[in-house]
């Protein structure tokens, strides 16, 4: 696992990726702190999911954004489906 400071930067663009990917509906939360959490959220799911099963990340800035972003996606739907 990496630095806070890494993943907080990583999903701060991860989340703000993810929403304008998916931008929502008027129920679902907003904000710039929603942003964030949904993105650092992303980035640690995706983080334990490579340590678990692939041994480590790549190290790589731009694939941990892409994963992130994915994550904070999936993150998304997973709260429109169950809490929105």
């Amino acid at each position: 696992m990496g630095s806070i400071l890494y993943y907080i930067i990583v999903g701060l663009i991860a989340g703000v990726l993810a929403k304008a990917i998916m931008p929502g509906t008027s129920k679902e939360p907003k904000g710039c702190l929603m942003t964030i959490a949904l993105g650092i959220a992303g980035a640690v799911l995706v983080g334990i999911i490579m340590d678990t099963f692939l041994g480590g990340g790549s190290g790589n800035l731009i694939g941990s954004i892409i994963g992130a972003t994915i994550g904070a996606i999936v993150l998304i739907l997973l709260m429109r489906k169950f809490w929105v």
